[in-house]
């Protein structure tokens, strides 16, 4: 294992309380401010601009196949389509329905086009948290439960296996999915385990080589595994904490969000979107394909 303090450029300023999901989607990056319910884009050509805004928190997007302009959005309690102008339309709200204030977190399109997306309790209750999954006829399912912050769902290219972190209690799971029925296919097995003083695992993708990227909150660090469980590599960024990771497809560049929460003295890179040199590529996320 090597680690190496690289130097990172601030592609967007600090400012954001939260930001985190950041996707590579159609020619360009997209991220939210989760607090304030956010969308973003940023273009090489343009900078940042706001796409959509809702009036609860936004934990992630995945675009829609077919519908240029329209996003399957982990929001507020539930999941819901979200159009340009920032009106959804609910497919289900599930955390409505559970015992204690809750919200939804992290979430990402799986390469067959079902939407998956975490939960968790607002006072980070353990084993509050679920994972849910809408199929393309828009169902919402619940797949696992017991969680705690579910963050960070990843797939590997061919949709066969799935990486799930379970921030809070510092566990990356990994689970077989069924790429047909989006079942899983046994229980999640512990993928890798970190220290307390190692940092949380939190926003991941899967690089074009099948190894897997992990933001650490709290360590101001991203690590790469193998698909074996061997940590490869771990990268120091200039922001305690870290919350997605999304490697460019062409560039070799890998494109980071971070949040200023929880950050006593917060610099430009806190709250900002770095880009850091990376000698492997990415690929573009994948669409839910439903609601036709």
């Amino acid at each position: 294992m090597t680690s190496t303090a690289v130097p990172a450029t601030v592609l967007v300023a600090g400012g954001y309380e939260l930001a985190e999901g950041g996707r590579w989607v159609d020619g360009r990056y997209v991220y939210v401010d989760i607090l304030s319910g956010r969308l973003f884009e940023l273009r090489d050509s343009t900078g940042s601009a706001q796409l959509a805004a809702m009036d609860v928190p936004l934990g992630a997007v995945a675009p829609v196949a077919d519908r240029p302009g329209t996003w399957i959005a982990a929001a507020g309690t539930g999941i819901a389509l979200l159009s340009a102008d920032g009106t959804p339309e609910w497919l289900d709200r599930p955390e409505d329905r559970t015992p204690l204030p809750s919200r939804m977190n992290d979430g990402v399109a799986d390469p067959a086009g079902r939407f998956w997306a975490g939960s968790m309790a607002y006072d980070g209750t353990r084993g509050a948290g679920s994972l849910y999954r809408t199929d393309p006829d828009g169902t919402v399912v619940r797949v696992l439960d017991g969680l705690t912050i579910a963050n960070g769902p990843a797939f590997t290219a061919d949709g066969t296996t799935m990486y799930l972190a379970d921030t809070a209690v510092g566990t990356i799971l990994r689970c077989r999915v069924d790429p047909v029925s989006g079942d899983l296919i046994g229980g999640p097995e512990t993928f890798a385990r970190l220290r307390e003083d190692e940092g949380s695992p939190d926003g991941m993708t899967v690089d074009e080589e099948g190894c897997l990227w992990v933001a650490l909150w709290g360590a101001g660090a991203v690590r790469r595994y193998h698909p074996d469980g061997r940590l490869l590599h771990t990268l120091t960024v200039p922001a305690p904490h870290p919350t997605s990771v999304c490697l460019h497809p062409d560039g070799n560049r890998l494109l980071v969000t971070t949040a200023r929460y929880g950050v006593k003295n917060p610099t430009a890179a806190s709250g900002a979107v770095l880009s850091v040199p990376v000698p492997v590529g990415g690929v573009a996320a994948c669409p839910w394909r439903g609601r036709r």
